[in-house]
């Protein structure tokens, strides 16, 4: 049985972004499991995951030679998190499709954010996606008090 390093281990969320030909959406439903059992997410939760997935997915990254590795889903967590944070449960399953609708067509300001570099770069894009996501949902559940 092959050994990781803990940089890959942490990148990888813990080997689910080797699991699928659809790694993005495979991390993402993760986190929409954990933060489900888990709801609320408290925020000192995402900031941990944004520091330690910013550190260890630079890492990992330099380490391989690829700029944005397929295989590293951390930056998925962080951004479903901040989709579905202080919202209700209810709104699990729309934060999930819309933010890997946002994560896929990377609008913008979420194409941007994916250029800066290092773990930043892989960080951010999925982190500004989140809040964009989040946003939508806000406004939807003020709006139309859904």
């Amino acid at each position: 049985m092959k050994k990781y390093s803990l940089d890959e281990t942490i990148a990888t969320f813990f080997g689910i972004g080797r699991y699928s030909k659809m790694p993005g959406t495979l991390g993402s439903a993760a986190a929409w499991v954990i933060a489900s059992i888990f709801h609320p997410i408290h925020w000192s939760a995402i900031v941990a995951v944004i520091l330690i997935g910013t550190w260890f997915s630079d890492r990992y990254s330099r380490k391989i030679g690829v700029k944005d590795p397929q295989e590293v889903v951390i930056d998925e967590v962080a951004g479903m998190w901040i989709s579905m944070y202080a919202l209700p449960a209810s709104y699990g399953i729309p934060a999930l499709v819309i933010f890997r609708i946002v994560d896929i067509a990377k609008p913008f300001p979420v194409n941007v954010a994916e250029k800066l570099p290092g773990g930043i770069g892989i960080m951010a894009d999925d982190i500004v996606g989140g809040v964009l996501v989040w946003l939508i949902l806000w406004g939807i559940r003020t709006y139309f008090i859904i």
